[in-house]
């Protein structure tokens, strides 16, 4: 495996403002936020990609991230909703390769958004869409 700065916060070998904490998953704030209040939740076992993540793990992690987005709102913390958003995969944005689920606030004005391509908006004819489902069906 290579270096992985989770896995090292997760060590004690790099310092993290931990937000919670359990078996399986640890939750601390990001040190390059979106906005303040920005947190991160991983799973303690290593997985590169959200298909190496264990299901139930993974569902935990989602469970414990809207947990987290609950308490950010009750906080204090401005917030005027939450985006929870993972990256799986470097042309998906993943910068990091341990699973990790971002929690933030959002509120007007704040600077983040989302960019789309040409494709965005297009819909496609049904018999595409039904072809690309069985297509993925056909892969669970």
């Amino acid at each position: 495996m290579d270096k992985c700065i989770f896995c090292d916060i997760l060590a004690g070998r790099l310092p993290s403002s931990v937000v919670f904490e359990d078996e399986l998953v640890y939750a601390f704030m990001d040190i390059q936020p979106v906005n303040p209040g920005h947190v991160l939740v991983i799973p303690k076992k290593h997985a590169r990609f959200l298909g190496e993540l264990d299901e139930e793990i993974g569902g935990h992690m989602f469970r414990i991230a809207q947990k987290v987005a609950a308490a950010v709102r009750r906080s204090g913390v401005r917030s005027a909703g939450i985006n929870m958003f993972l990256a799986d995969g470097e042309v998906a944005g993943q910068e990091v390769f341990h699973v990790h689920l971002h929690v933030f606030p959002r509120f007007l004005s704040d600077g983040f958004g989302l960019r789309f391509g040409p494709e965005y908006g297009k819909r496609p004819p049904r018999r595409e869409l039904d072809e690309v489902a069985k297509r993925i069906r056909a892969q669970l």
